[in-house]
């Protein structure tokens, strides 16, 4: 899943206004962020499989720290108890560590039987839904249009920049999901890795536009 995170991270804001959108976009995708770093030193591990293409074209072989279940708790308390010792809002904390925490759970419908439990376990888990392309880009547009739609309804753009800045991060986002579907393989793991910290940049959109928006119920 990948467009279906991003739009969890842009409902956020109906629920949680005061929450940069930035701050919403890095919890939701918190654990896709840390991997590609685990990748490039060598501590978690996947193989590209060009010839099965679309989601069977990355098998994710190890990734206990990042996508296993009990360490995706972990990543949640420290993300929520970061952001509740800088901000002291305890219920944005909390919403945040359940947004991290989503990733774990959305991965979980998606995946084939590869989320282990806990850090190597044998037992791995995954309810298989990529073995319909079909199906999960219609559950993937769902969330992603809802989110949208939520966010333009729980914000007021102050100028052209928002609007601006807005639509950019959507329009690559789509781009990206478009791209993972018809695009070529990675090459290798390293250059898989490099491309993905490219997510950063929609963190970074994601604070951009924020910065020119006001809450609906603070207008």
């Amino acid at each position: 899943m990948f467009i279906g995170h991003f739009g969890l991270g842009l409902a956020t804001k109906k629920i949680a206004p005061n929450i940069s959108l930035g701050t919403s976009l890095m919890a939701v995708q918190f654990l896709d962020l840390v991997w590609p770093t685990l990748l490039l030193l060598n501590v978690e591990h996947v193989v590209i499989h060009p010839e099965l293409g679309s989601t069977r074209t990355l098998e994710f072989s190890d990734y206990p720290i990042t996508h296993s279940l009990l360490m995706a708790i972990g990543w949640s308390v420290l993300f929520g108890g970061v952001y509740w010792l800088i901000k002291k809002d305890r219920r944005s904390a909390l919403i945040l560590g359940v947004a991290v925490l989503s990733h774990w759970l959305l991965d979980l419908v998606v995946h084939f039987h590869d989320l282990p439990l806990f850090p190597w376990a044998s037992v791995k888990v995954g309810f298989g839904l990529w073995g319909s392309v079909a199906i999960t880009n219609v559950v993937e547009g769902l969330l992603f249009g809802t989110g949208v739609y939520l966010y333009l309804r729980s914000t007021i753009a102050k100028n052209k920049t928002a609007r601006i800045v807005f639509w950019v991060l959507i329009v690559l986002l789509l781009s990206v999901q478009v791209s993972g579907l018809v695009g070529p393989p990675p090459e290798n793991v390293t250059a898989l890795a490099w491309s993905a910290q490219f997510q950063w940049l929609f963190v970074a959109l994601g604070y951009w536009a924020d910065r020119h928006t006001v809450p609906l119920q603070n207008r």
